[in-house]
């Protein structure tokens, strides 16, 4: 395969967009407000994008799936956002990125319950196996007191993966691009509710808190969206690219370190290694069936 029509290169950009983010958004929220920095992030993620859309050519959703994209606007970005800004107030950026890097396999557990998409035995194990992970997590200082930050990216996850599920559906008629695009849109008015306060925010911000935004909405979000798309659209099957994912907590605990001295503790670091574990084996589960299938249907001729 050629370079040019490799997926790689986009996914990887794709993945170290998302892992700045994790850290870029503990530095903006020193001064932002959870709520406001969602709604500046996505705005300005929704500037970025228009006049791409306008270039491409993009055409308008039809009128009876707009409700598909409230929907995926709801899940992926208002609920995702807000959530996952709370997460990251108390959490730390690598605890943030190994419990949202739990979104792959959710999303293969819900399929299975909404779509009928089957999950192997090494697969319910590997779940089982992750959960364990995140009472480590949760269960932080060896204590029976729930984190409230692990739970808010739970709920940021479990948004996320919900949005994947609607995504499954929106690609059958529209573009991974159309499908992010107008998801990305509803998201952000729905985040308009917080406009006031972005305002005032905006106005007493330091310089270096707005780059943080502005990198967050621009890097991040509409061209980590875009290029994650196009490495979909290269791509022979989905699940090369969406393992890519499984790179983010390793990636993001490498830059908190180097731009903020952020080490993780112990409760990340164990809670982590089993989390990883369990998606390192959801994943050998569905490749070792894949495998053992092809073995005994034959060679095709």
């Amino acid at each position: 395969m050629k370079f040019k029509d490799s997926f790689h290169p986009y996914a990887m950009a794709t993945i170290f967009f998302w892992s700045l983010a994790y850290v870029l958004t503990r530095l903006a929220l020193r001064h932002f407000s959870v709520f406001s920095l969602g709604f500046l992030r996505y705005f300005t993620a929704s500037c970025a994008l228009l006049p791409m859309g306008i270039a491409a050519g993009i055409k308008p959703p039809k009128r009876g799936d707009l409700k598909w994209f409230v929907a995926a606007g709801t899940t992926g970005f208002f609920l995702y956002m807000v959530s996952f800004n709370s997460g990251c107030r108390t959490v730390s950026a690598s605890t943030s990125s190994v419990v949202i890097a739990t979104v792959p396999v959710m999303t293969a557990l819900f399929a299975r319950l909404f779509y009928g998409e089957r999950l192997y035995a090494l697969q319910w194990a590997a779940i089982a196996v992750e959960f364990a992970g995140i009472l480590v997590l949760t269960l932080m200082g060896g204590t029976f007191t729930v984190n409230s930050g692990v739970l808010w990216l739970l709920l940021a996850a479990l948004s996320l993966s919900a949005y994947n599920l609607l995504q499954r559906k929106l690609t059958k008629t529209y573009s991974a691009l159309q499908s992010s695009m107008y998801g990305i849109f509803a998201g952000t008015l729905m985040l308009a509710v917080f406009l006031p306060v972005s305002v005032v925010e905006v106005k007493n911000a330091p310089a270096a808190h707005l780059s943080y935004v502005l990198m967050l909405g621009v890097f991040s979000s509409a061209l980590a969206y875009v290029s994650w798309a196009k490495a979909f659209s290269k791509a022979e099957r989905t699940s090369y690219v969406s393992n890519y994912m499984f790179v983010t907590p390793f990636l993001t605990t490498l830059l908190g370190f180097l731009l903020t001295n952020e080490l993780p503790d112990a409760p990340t670091l164990i809670g982590g290694a089993v989390i990883l574990s369990g998606v390192a084996l959801f994943t050998f589960g569905g490749v070792k069936k894949e495998f053992l299938s092809a073995a005994e249907s034959g060679p095709v001729s």
